[in-house]
């Protein structure tokens, strides 16, 4: 069995873990389950209240694995980007059921930084400047950024979670960059620091 921690997998393997659950093997679905938890966690984790987190990641992976037969790869569609419509989906159905807008938390934890106190100060004053910018921009600059630059999501994943072409994709990534620097800019931040 793959060792995720050790290595990423590639999304040929990942089609294969997919046909595998397709097939029933929750084992195989485990190993998808713990490849994007992380990341659909934090994308959720910026889009809706820190209570609401975990029931719609759970939310998530029960509705993938329940869907998993439907899932069918195209050259234009990839796992990852069907499981960030489904997150994207559930956060919009989110918001309708209870009408309220999130707020970016700045206390998330990173297990990767060092444990120095001197860093970890600096570094969650930067989180808590860099939320209160993203905070500032509009809704879909605020999706742009954290599915680009938090996520690392591809232009192209991100155009089949938004459904939207590669090059609006582009265009708001320019301008969500732009404002967030005019942001920055306003709260006294230097861009080069």
């Amino acid at each position: 069995m793959m060792n995720i921690k050790d290595s990423k997998i590639s999304d040929k393997e990942i089609e294969k873990l997919v046909i595998k659950s397709q097939q029933g093997d929750a084992e195989a679905f485990g190993i998808i389950y713990d490849t994007y938890v992380t990341p659909i966690y934090r994308y959720i984790f910026y889009k809706v209240k820190r209570e609401d987190v975990e029931d719609l990641v759970e939310q998530l992976f029960l509705k993938a694995w329940e869907n998993i037969r439907k899932y069918k790869k195209r050259k234009q569609t990839s796992f990852k980007s069907w499981l960030f419509r489904i997150a994207h989906n559930l956060v919009v159905d989110h918001y309708r059921l209870t009408r309220e807008h999130a707020s970016l938390d700045p206390r998330f934890s990173d297990t990767k930084k060092e444990s120095n106190p001197v860093i970890q100060a600096s570094e969650s004053l930067n989180n808590d400047r860099l939320k209160k910018a993203i905070e500032k921009l509009k809704p879909n600059y605020q999706q742009i950024i954290i599915l680009k630059f938090l996520n690392e999501l591809s232009n192209e994943e991100i155009s089949k979670v938004l459904k939207k072409s590669e090059g609006s994709v582009r265009i708001l990534q320019f301008r969500a960059l732009k404002a967030l620097k005019i942001i920055l800019s306003d709260m006294g931040v230097n861009s080069y620091e």
